[in-house]
């Protein structure tokens, strides 16, 4: 087997079809289903379902497709440590937007101090997105709030990746400035009239949100929903409604005590649980590895240095003591 015939195949799933793949790749269309035939008959089994409409991989031909996306990968970054003396490499990490709002520079600037050889590839999405793109191989690790990953560790269940607990967050209720004054604290039950901008279901601060709401008995009053932090805070600095976001939510607006007011939720089912996901370690590059215990020591270091507010540390994180902030328009 060939690193090339891995590519190749890798091509053909990813547009679909052999004519497309066969273009994309510079090569006659005939050489290229040579290669794959003999790449099946190496393997001993079937990899594509051709149709007259396309290719698609068989059950076998998808779970190749994720070994072979993986293995060009780390292919590619041996490559680059070839070429350098020290540690060199490309790793990806993926965060959602209120996350990269406080944690994403300082990752970037201690990357680039620590391993200025290691290409660090920045990804921002929803974290429902994050989480598909990781369960793709399409990322080395990301930080995620799905509080049942969390619940799976605990109890020593089988997993996909390698999960590290890094802090909780509390969760505040936003509204813009120009609003009636918000109390420092309100409970999960004094927002049962609020109406609300909150993101879709498949992302996590909602699923933590819809959960903590039906544990009480409560249904939210959904206003809008929008899968775009900055269209969130626009709209909320706007009056047009309130949203129920992490103090991170904050991170990118220095005049935030001039264009918000928020309320901490005092009830314990309402807070997000953040963990460092990431492939196992042994899928992971030697860049990845030192690129996650460097992620690992920027949120330690935001915490204790209380640039990361709202949040308490979790076992494991090792971050020494809770640091919490109840802060709002005075």
């Amino acid at each position: 087997m060939e690193l090339r015939q891995l590519r190749y195949f890798v091509r053909i799933v990813e547009l679909g079809a052999m004519s497309r793949a066969a273009h994309d790749l510079d090569m006659v269309q005939s050489a290229l289903s040579q290669q794959i035939t003999r790449l099946e008959g190496e393997l001993a089994t079937r990899l594509l379902h051709r149709t007259p409409q396309g290719v698609s991989p068989t059950a076998a031909g998808a779970a190749f497709f994720r070994e072979a996306k993986l293995t060009l990968r780390h292919a590619e970054q041996a490559v680059r440590a070839a070429q350098a003396a020290r540690l060199s490499g490309s790793v990806t990490v993926g965060l959602a937007p209120t996350t990269s709002a406080v944690l994403g520079l300082p990752l970037i600037q201690a990357m680039r101090e620590r391993y200025p050889d290691v290409r660090l590839h920045m990804v921002e999405a929803m974290s429902g997105h994050i989480s598909a793109l990781l369960n793709a191989r399409e990322l080395d690790m990301a930080v995620l709030f799905d509080s049942r990953l969390q619940q799976a560790r605990q109890a020593g269940g089988s997993r996909r990746w390698e999960i590290q607990p890094l802090l909780e967050e509390d969760l505040f209720l936003m509204r813009s400035a120009a609003t009636p004054r918000l109390p420092a604290e309100m409970t999960m039950a004094d927002l049962a009239d609020e109406p609300l901008i909150l993101p879709t279901g498949p992302h996590g601060l909602r699923s933590t949100l819809d959960a903590a709401f039906a544990g009480m008995g409560l249904a939210p009053r959904v206003v809008l929903e929008v899968d775009s932090l900055a269209m969130v805070m626009a709209a909320v600095d706007a009056g047009l409604a309130s949203s129920v976001q992490p103090w991170a939510a904050l991170g990118r607006y220095p005049d935030a005590g001039q264009r918000f007011q928020w309320a901490r939720l005092t009830d314990v089912p309402a807070r997000r649980v953040n963990l460092l996901c990431s492939l196992s370690d042994d899928e992971l590059s030697p860049a990845a590895l030192a690129a996650r215990v460097v992620l690992a020591d920027c949120v330690r270091t935001l915490v204790t240095s209380g640039r990361w507010s709202g949040v308490t540390p979790l076992d494991g994180a090792g971050v020494t003591g809770p640091r919490r902030a109840g802060h709002r328009k005075s």
